[in-house]
């Protein structure tokens, strides 16, 4: 039986809609900041003052508030949607003072414009509970709105058009607080999308429906689309047009969007000169991030100009300063927003020195571009030096490395792939004869890994092409240990299931994947042995109408505990979440076999089905671990279905249990891409923990294991022995 659940929770029951209490006399939320335009600043205008709004004027309340849930429930990710409310709900009644509605949605721009994203969510689902208690629609609207903003902030577009779309349902007392904030937020992502004709309407309805205050915002937005479609003629009245703004941030905002159009108009002097003056006088109050900007722009100037070397410089300039810049926000779904936006500046920095023949550099950057967001998650977890929270270059990296170790790191650009294969010889750059753009890597991923979850027959031939395409470039030797760090799409390839010289990559190679080069690196000097001491959840007892029972994955907890002496046990209603919250961060290894359920839409709410609680789900969620400390366990395996999923971020970051265990400390994870069979997988865990407990690496027992599984003619198909993968720490081993 696969261990995935057979259906989803029910939604409704995440609200409970109290009887409306009908509130006079509560203040307005403040007008919003706006997001700025797609790969622009994070700068936002003061708040407008507040005022005064009536109570509802709706006369049938609970009906109103019925039909917000309606609208709720048809979001794609309602469960998310309405976890929010319910959040909200449950803050709102831990409130010692409990605030009026509208002073939530100030305080959700407030956070927001701090790069609080979590925080600013919280106070908008705060303001969305007091709106659906009491069915105060002026007040729907406001947090609607919040929401989008903040989630627009974040980079996580498609739940910003969401919650934009559902303010403009709910336009309220004063349209142009809710309208044009929202429809801003819907040609912001437009935008991002390259959707210009879409972004262009978006904005010009925005500014018909803004205040004079926020219009100027929108149209400087307005003009950044038109660039990017190609209207430069409107685009150069549309500025021309635009108000000098009093904010030295949305001057410089307005600036830079100047210098984006000299550069489209062919004026790449004049676009470099302006550039170069943003950059000696950047902002103030946030200086690092407006001269980065600056750099990035001196640095576009200068590649029109065909000075590489100069743009180059510039380029590596901007990152740094970018960094600096990031470090200041608190809030890690920010950044990861905001570094999601930069990975142009990052692409163009690995294009340039990969021009200028200088792999070293370029593997740099690209390492730099896939690791920064996790190291800052990590580096306050776990017990690194000062040092160990930078990015580790090419030279550091291979001075860490032993002679039978071999990284390949890749890096997919819009328009072809770059690989390197580093080693403790050196670094070299892997050109292919053919350019393998990134959404073309994407649908070859797709359509294997469907292959493989269709258990085809046709899977090892396919498997056997992506391997001669991807893998024979690189002249990897058999028998070395091989580091892969993927990039974009290369996240969901199981790299044990390509071909290669006839025989499937494990049976020729020993393997891991690496988020990071640098993070599994930090992570097998810290932990090169642990002690034999297992704790482990098998068949947690779930309602039968969500999931099946797993019988072979008590079998297989059992199995495992004969290996390990003196084993800590969990079954059925034992194995909750309480138990793995206080029993986890106090053990080495840590196994769990189980249901799961992944949420690529909102990864971060990807669940392991724990053992129900007094009847109802109990689950552990990926955000629950970002909460634990979990530096002293070795190892986590999670056997049970795409527990390996999450959603690709523009930043790299695989967002999901992957993340979440790295960033809580966990050394090496082994986890999932699709299905898994429950037969197949009690073998396959089995082998692996016997040859652990034997003392051999995890490595070279994961392949083992692998082996095992495909020994059997029943289980020969890659889909039974290879949708887990190794993840972080390659080297660790177990204490004899």
């Amino acid at each position: 039986m696969p261990r995935a659940a057979s259906s989803i929770f029910g939604l409704a029951a995440l609200i409970l809609l109290a009887c409306p209490a009908v509130r006079a006399g509560c203040a307005t939320g403040d007008e919003p900041f706006a997001p700025p335009a797609a790969g622009e600043g994070q700068s936002a205008p003061a708040a407008a003052p507040a005022a005064q709004a009536p109570p509802p004027a709706a006369a049938d309340v609970r009906a109103e508030a019925r039909e917000v849930l309606a609208a709720v429930g048809r979001l794609e990710d309602a469960d998310t949607a309405l976890s929010l409310a319910a959040e909200g709900a449950a803050l709102y009644d831990a409130e010692k003072v409990k605030l009026d509605g509208y002073a939530y949605c100030s305080q959700a721009v407030e956070l927001a414009e701090q790069g609080e994203f979590r925080e600013s969510a919280r106070a908008a689902s705060k303001a969305l509970h007091v709106a659906l208690q009491s069915g105060n629609v002026d007040l729907l609207g406001k947090a609607y709105r919040d929401l989008a903003i903040a989630f627009s902030y974040a980079g996580q577009l498609q739940r910003a058009e969401q919650f934009a779309n559902l303010a403009l349902k709910y336009p309220g007392l004063d349209p142009t607080q809710v309208n044009g904030p929202a429809r801003k937020v819907i040609g912001d992502v437009r935008t991002r999308q390259a959707r210009y004709d879409e972004a262009i309407a978006a904005y010009d309805q925005a500014g018909a429906e803004s205040s004079a205050r926020f219009r100027p915002l929108v149209e400087a937005s307005l003009a950044n689309a038109l660039i990017l479609s190609g209207d430069l003629a409107r685009a150069r009245a549309t500025l021309d047009a635009v108000p000098a703004p009093a904010d030295a941030r949305q001057q410089a905002q307005l600036q830079r969007t100047r210098g984006r159009l000299l550069l489209a108009e062919n004026k790449p002097e004049e676009a470099l000169a302006l550039y170069r003056q943003l950059a000696d006088a950047p902002a103030a109050g946030d200086e690092d991030f407006y001269r980065a900007w600056a750099l990035d722009g001196i640095s576009r100037s200068q590649a029109a100009l065909g000075q590489d070397a100069e743009a180059a410089q510039a380029l590596d300039q901007a990152i740094e300063v970018f960094d600096r810049a990031r470090s200041q926000f608190r809030s890690d779904e920010f950044k990861m927003g905001l570094f999601s936006d930069l990975q142009s500046v990052f692409e163009r920095a690995i294009g340039l020195h990969s021009r200028l023949g200088q792999p070293a550099q370029a593997f740099d950057i690209s390492e730099r571009s896939r690791s920064r967001a996790l190291l800052d998650a990590v580096s306050g977890r776990v017990d690194f030096d000062q040092a160990g929270v930078a990015t580790l270059d090419a030279a550091a990296l291979q001075a860490m490395l032993k002679p039978d170790e071999v990284v390949v790191a890749f890096h997919t650009l819009p328009d072809r792939l770059l690989a390197w294969v580093l080693s403790h010889e050196g670094v070299r750059e892997i050109r292919y004869p053919v350019a393998l753009p990134r959404a073309d890597l994407a649908r070859l991923v797709d359509a294997y890994r469907d292959a493989l979850i269709r258990v085809s027959p046709n899977a090892p031939e396919v498997g056997g092409k992506i391997g001669q395409l991807l893998l024979a470039p690189l002249e990897l030797p058999a028998g070395k240990r091989l580091v892969i760090v993927p990039h974009g799409p290369l996240h969901y390839l199981p790299f044990q299931a390509l071909r290669l010289d006839g025989q499937y990559l494990i049976e020729r190679n020993p393997i891991s994947i690496a988020p990071s080069i640098s993070i599994a690196a930090r992570l097998a000097q810290r932990t090169p042995t642990a002690a034999p001491q297992l704790l482990a959840f098998g068949n947690p007892t779930i309602n039968p109408e969500v999931a099946d029972p797993l019988p072979g994955a008590e079998k297989e907890v059992q199995e495992l505990a004969q290996r390990f002496p003196g084993a800590q046990l969990f079954f059925r209603e034992q194995a909750n979440k309480d138990n793995f919250a206080q029993n986890a961060p106090k053990s080495r290894l840590v196994h769990i076999a189980a249901h799961a359920m992944a949420d690529t839409l909102d990864p971060l709410h990807s669940k392991v089905l724990l053992a129900d609680k007094d009847g109802k789900p109990d689950y552990l969620e990926a955000k629950d671990v970002l909460g634990m400390r979990l530096d002293n366990v070795a190892m986590i395996a999670l056997s049970a279905c795409e527990s390996g999923l999450g959603r690709v971020e523009n930043g790299d970051e695989v967002l999901g249990f992957t993340r979440s265990f790295l960033s809580a400390g966990t050394s090496t994870l082994l986890a999932s891409l699709w299905p898994v069979s429950d037969a197949a997988t009690e073998k396959l865990m089995t082998t692996l923990y016997t040859d652990l407990a034997g003392g051999m690496q995890v490595q070279d027992a994961m392949r083992e294991a692998q082996r095992a599984v495909m020994a059997d003619p029943a289980t020969a198909h890659p889909f039974y022995w290879a949708p887990f993968n190794l993840i972080g720490n390659w080297r660790l081993r177990v204490a004899q």
